[in-house]
């Protein structure tokens, strides 16, 4: 097979689809791959690397779209991007369409096979390809949040850890998976105050075994959300169901009652965000200031640490990339279910219910469309 590797044109997006070792894995078996020129330049993979795994240069998008039967990428294509879309091409790379129904509109019209790394799930349960960005996110979360409660970046002018005789700040975890266990992790290490909600009493449960008196937990409802906000300094929303858009848990009327010059961190808002008051933001302009709260909402976070995050998601992305590219991707999806789970669009066809549901699609079996 023929594989694409164009480079990534969202604001401050650094990372790059394919390392020079995933690279040389799938020349291996084969397969050949076009990267395009400088993709991986600004985090130290060099064109030198690529083309000493195996790789051809090409100097642009357009030639890669319109030759390549399966693209690589990392962020969900651009609209000059879903235009060079072809049918019957496969698009691996993170989409969260719910949310967006631009994009999804374009990748029906486009009659390209898209899987999204974040609805494909894993034997153990979970969502495996989603989880190493969700690693990077809960971290930075902290380390954003800590920066803007910085007065000079419009936060109240706390040290999140305090010092001797001066108390640490409250930092309020939402969610305790993969990003609010990170945070978390984060913000004990600080010394913060953590509390952390859920719904689930078992992961609760878990953390409070391991962090024992370091954090609180609560159960998470309106009643305890609103009583952890309002007494915060910085916020993490950190609440995920899978591919659909991210449920509202901090109101409007919360955020205006919350301490002048604390930071919430939208870590959902790539699936819309879990705070009422959010939009999404980029590294060039991160936040902004809704009623004195400042909020910091980073579409990708991750592409800050581009290189990290590279080498962490093609720890995830490989293994079902050589699959796509030995088997084609009727017969992949067919023999695993968990890679079926991440089509989300299909030959002019919406197949991920919670996508369709969002966005008020027909819904499409993926199994109909395998042959």
């Amino acid at each position: 097979m023929l594989i694409g590797v164009p480079k990534e044109i969202k604001n401050h997006e650094y990372r790059v689809g394919l390392t020079p070792p995933s690279v040389g894995e799938l020349i291996s078996r084969g397969h050949q791959v076009m990267v395009q020129r400088n993709a991986g330049a600004e985090i130290g993979l060099l064109d030198e690397q690529y083309v000493a795994a195996g790789a051809t240069l090409v100097d642009t998008a357009k030639e890669i779209f319109a030759r390549a039967e399966m693209i690589i990428k990392v962020k969900e294509p651009l609209s000059s991007e879903c235009a060079m879309l072809r049918k019957g091409q496969i698009l691996y790379t993170y989409l969260h369409l719910a949310p967006d129904p631009e994009q999804t509109a374009a990748l029906i019209a486009s009659g390209a096979i898209c899987i999204a790394y974040e609805t494909i799930t894993g034997p153990g349960g979970g969502l495996p390809l989603l989880a190493p960005m969700s690693e990077v996110a809960g971290r930075m979360a902290i380390q954003a949040g800590a920066a803007h409660l910085e007065k000079s970046k419009g936060g109240m002018g706390l040290l999140l850890g305090g010092v001797p005789g001066v108390a640490a700040g409250h930092v309020v975890v939402i969610g305790a998976g993969v990003v609010g266990t990170n945070a978390l992790q984060m913000a004990v290490g600080c010394g913060a105050r953590v509390t952390v909600l859920d719904k689930n009493v078992d992961r609760l449960r878990q953390l409070d075994l391991i962090y024992g008196n370091r954090i609180a937990t609560l159960y998470s409802n309106a009643h305890s959300i609103e009583e952890s906000v309002l007494s915060a300094d910085l916020v993490v929303g950190g609440v995920l169901v899978p591919g659909a858009a991210a449920p509202k848990l901090v109101t409007r009327k919360m955020i205006s009652r919350m301490k002048p010059g604390a930071v919430v961190v939208d870590v959902a808002i790539d699936q819309g965000g879990c705070f009422e008051t959010s939009h999404a933001t980029t590294h060039t302009d991160p936040t902004f200031v809704v009623d004195g709260v400042v909020h910091y909402c980073v579409a990708n976070m991750p592409g800050a640490v581009a290189r990290t995050s590279t080498f962490a998601l093609n720890n995830a992305t490989i293994g079902h990339a050589i699959a796509l590219a030995d088997k084609g991707w009727q017969r992949a999806l067919r023999e695993d279910s968990h890679l079926r789970n991440g089509l989300n669009v299909c030959l002019g066809k919406v197949t991920y219910e919670a996508v369709a549901s969002a966005l008020g699609y027909e819904y499409v079996s993926p199994a109909s469309l395998l042959g």
